[in-house]
């Protein structure tokens, strides 16, 4: 099963990638980050390991395991 690492203290919360998984597996948090934002998190299991989150992040904060 993949896993999707979303480092939430750089994640800006654009919801670039929230926009492109095919899998709706990710949504913009409630909490806040050390910045201000509302950043990108994990929403459940369904990850395809498609990398479309991680390539589109303009913050290299997604990271997808195998």
């Amino acid at each position: 099963m993949p896993k999707i690492v979303i480092k939430e203290e750089i994640c800006k919360g654009c919801a670039l990638c929230v926009r492109l998984c095919p899998k709706k597996v990710i949504k913009i948090g409630t909490q806040l980050n050390a910045k201000g934002y509302h950043p990108a998190v994990y929403a459940g299991d369904g990850c395809i390991a498609c990398r479309a989150c991680a390539m589109t992040c303009p913050d290299v904060a997604i990271e997808i395991f195998k």
